[in-house]
């Protein structure tokens, strides 16, 4: 789908609403977003890990991320964003949902952060490139998946790193993320579409034609006695970095 002017449309409009409804939940961590409250310390081993082996920086350092750009594509109330700030990065938040951006300017100003937040699709903002470019959980809720992968890799400066991470499509996936958590309370009702999950194969794929080399590739897993964890099994959530080939 493509706009007026030709341009190609990843929101859809459904999906942001569905989102932006939930806005005033987002920072608490028994509300609507607990499950991401709880992914995301879990992400930022893997983001962590990812910029120090990218730019062999200090791993010691509080701040790896020091004079560099971080954009976070998909970045609802800002609970990747604040983080990134905090390792040292200026950075940009991008998110359909303006009641969540509204959100997140309210809390970042709160915690005395500087972050630039904006709404709207992400190739009409007129974003420069930036160092690093981050996009978690966002793929499966989008219209035209190469589309969006096609600009994430715009804003992609020509040493940067990417990291996504989204769920994989397969049966447990299906049972789990969808059925099970759903059912538990565990994500809203209607978050995911199982058939809009994308494989480590179809994932690959898009970003080689995005120009794109994947660096690494982890699961998402969980089980009774981790909790979620990085995990070589990725038949729930895949979680990569990417650079250009």
């Amino acid at each position: 789908m493509t706009d007026a002017t030709g341009t190609a449309v990843t929101i859809r409009p459904h999906e942001a609403a569905h989102f932006g409804a939930q806005a005033a939940e987002w920072w608490d961590p028994k509300g609507s977003s607990a499950m991401l409250h709880r992914l995301n310390p879990v992400r930022l081993g893997f983001i962590r890990r990812a910029i120090d082996l990218h730019w062999q920086g200090d791993t010691l350092s509080r701040t790896p991320l020091a004079g560099k750009r971080a954009l976070d594509v998909g970045c609802g109330a800002g609970l990747l964003c604040e983080p990134l700030a905090r390792l040292g990065a200026q950075v940009t938040g991008v998110d359909a949902a303006s009641e969540s951006i509204a959100v997140a300017r309210a809390h970042a100003e709160a915690m005395g952060l500087a972050i630039d937040y904006r709404s709207g699709e992400l190739v009409a903002l007129g974003l420069e490139q930036f160092d690093l470019v981050t996009c978690m959980e966002v793929l499966e809720h989008v219209a035209d998946k190469q589309a969006f992968v096609l600009g994430l890799a715009r804003h992609l400066a020509p040493d940067g790193l990417l990291i996504l991470s989204t769920p994989n499509r397969t049966l447990a996936s299906r049972a789990l993320l969808v059925g099970a958590a759903e059912a538990v309370g565990a994500v809203p009702r209607g978050t995911h579409d199982w058939n809009d999950f994308t494989t480590p194969e179809e994932l690959e794929s898009m970003l080689a034609v995005a120009g794109l080399g994947v660096t690494g590739m982890r699961g998402i897993a969980f089980s009774p006695l981790k909790g979620l964890h990085i995990s070589a099994d990725m038949s729930l959530d895949i979680i990569l970095s990417a650079r250009r080939a």
